[in-house]
């Protein structure tokens, strides 16, 4: 009976460990941090667009209305664009919040203001979300204008696969890398043309990448993306042979959930 209650015991730790290792997919990060919210651009989020990301059209990319600014202290010069975050207002029993909790994208920066120290919500080190008033509004009534807030990091949920759009010319090309799912956080690039090896990209600004190789222009193109976690997920031509500046090609591939 001992060596078969040993087995038992190997078993239920093998499944332990099964679980814990796809399980910590699951979610980003699973403990709540404190911070501070507030809100920027109309309930139609015509200041949202754009950004401190590189991001364009918020609407045809797919990330809408559901989108954050970030702090210093969070944006991390860029490398955070894309990640994902669970916002809830910190206090239900207090006047201003709602009980809702939001899910949002990062895709802009909230930037400092050192001449104001005092009442600078964006100042490091404090972190701090600066929300599309839609999100804003759904955590918090409209007249708090800045409320306490938990929020944790979590994995990103996107339909269909990776994009990405080329600008540029013969001689610089430069790469919008969006609606990537996972962590969403892109930490590394490259990019590999039908009669050409791998190439690295560098981060120009937000999550667009950047080379000088006139190579690759009238190739197919592929890429590969790597992530915050470690992972990558590698397009084969992802764009055709005739694409063009100021093309979107979408991969076929995206990061599992």
């Amino acid at each position: 009976m001992a060596g078969g209650r040993s087995i038992f015991v190997v078993i239920l730790l093998g499944l332990f460990l099964v679980s814990t290792a796809t399980g910590s997919h699951s979610q980003e990060g699973r403990s709540w941090k404190a911070a501070h919210a507030t809100f920027y651009g109309d309930m139609q989020g015509n200041e949202t667009m754009q950004g401190a990301c590189g991001y364009g059209n918020l609407f045809e990319q797919g990330y809408g209305l559901e989108t954050t600014a970030l702090s210093t202290a969070l944006f991390n010069n860029g490398r955070t664009c894309g990640a994902c975050y669970q916002i809830r207002c910190h206090n239900s029993k207090k006047w201003y919040c709602k009980k809702e909790t939001v899910t949002v994208t990062a895709t802009n920066f909230c930037p400092p203001n050192y001449s104001k120290p005092e009442g600078n919500w964006c100042n490091p080190p404090l972190e701090h979300f600066d929300l599309s008033q839609p999100m804003f509004q759904k955590i918090a009534v409209y007249r708090a204008g800045i409320v306490p807030v938990m929020y944790r990091r979590v994995l990103c949920v996107k339909k269909g696969g990776i994009k990405f759009e080329i600008k540029g010319n013969p001689y610089w090309i430069l790469v919008l890398v969006y609606n990537v799912g996972g962590t969403g956080e892109v930490i590394k690039v490259q990019i590999k043309g039908s009669s050409t090896n791998w190439i690295p990209m560098s981060r120009n600004w937000g999550q667009n990448w950047q080379t000088s190789a006139p190579q690759l222009v009238g190739q197919s193109l592929s890429f590969k993306v790597t992530t915050s976690d470690g992972r990558m997920v590698q397009s084969d031509n992802a764009a055709p042979a005739n694409w063009h500046f100021g093309g979107v090609y979408e991969s076929r591939k995206q990061f599992p959930i």
